[in-house]
């Protein structure tokens, strides 16, 4: 998820997903090398990780797979969704930009729209929430320009953007997540956790660089599998973790958080 969904009570929350077709052998790849992809077990995974959601209480909208974009499965990253507007952004991949329009589609029932404008690029995988702090990262996929127009569509609801460099790994989303209570859980490998003041850094585990992409549902931690290390770490400070299988998923530099757009439901 782009933000970290906060003070929904009891409404419901919503989940936006689109599962993978054919094209994802085709995706875009940046730090890893490609590997063939087991389509059929890529899609089951996804199924098996939107049930979850599911079970977890969120209300899922599944989009259309959409077979002439390699990436669309990863929607978190064409949109940042806050309380009261959804940013819709320019991916940091040319191929990327006709995945925004069906999710503005699927967000507009529930979020006013705003939109960057070239010559920003930006990824939501780039975006970390924590309370009204905005995190972005600068990485590959997004640009200064990306940054300050953000910062411009956030700021009239008292938001803070603080960029924050990013190395060694897609988006910053990869290197640190907000487990929630005040706890970042990060790679210092990949980021400069001082970055991140006030916050309790937790690293990973040294064997489990990639175990730092993270997903909150209400109270519950959500992970792919493989890093059992890092989860030890996490249920140590008393955090509930569920687990999903995402190995197919993960050759195409896939994490836990980039498949959903999660928000609670109010439009506004």
């Amino acid at each position: 998820m782009s933000t970290e969904p906060s003070g929904h009570g009891t409404r419901p929350i919503v989940a936006i997903v689109r599962p993978p077709s054919d094209a994802l052998a085709r995706c875009e790849l940046t730090h890893l090398t490609r590997e063939p992809i087991d389509l059929a077990r890529a899609r089951a995974q996804h199924a098996a990780y939107a049930a979850l959601l599911r079970d977890l209480g969120a209300r899922v909208l599944a989009l259309h797979p959409a077979p002439d974009l390699p990436d669309a499965v990863f929607v978190e990253d064409v949109a940042v969704v806050l309380d009261e507007v959804a940013v819709m952004t320019i991916p940091g991949a040319r191929s990327r930009e006709p995945e925004v329009k069906t999710v503005a589609a699927a967000l507009s029932p529930f979020r006013a729209l705003a939109w960057l404008t070239p010559p920003a690029t930006l990824d939501g995988g780039d975006v970390l929430r924590v309370g009204r702090t905005l995190y972005v990262g600068r990485s590959s996929r997004t640009n200064a320009a990306g940054v300050e127009q953000l910062a411009g569509h956030v700021a009239p609801f008292g938001c803070t953007v603080r960029p924050v460099r990013v190395t060694g790994c897609l988006h910053l989303k990869s290197a640190c997540s907000h487990l929630g209570r005040g706890v970042l859980l990060a790679n210092p490998d990949w980021i400069e956790p001082a970055a991140f003041t006030g916050l309790d850094v937790l690293s990973v585990d040294p064997a489990e660089p990639r175990g730092a992409n993270t997903l909150r549902v209400g109270d519950t931690v959500v992970m792919a599998d493989g890093f059992p290390r890092t989860r030890a770490r996490i249920e140590q400070r008393g955090f509930v973790v569920r687990v999903v299988s995402l190995t197919e998923l993960q050759k195409a530099e896939a994490g836990g958080s980039c498949m959903s757009l999660i928000f609670p439901s109010w439009s506004t």
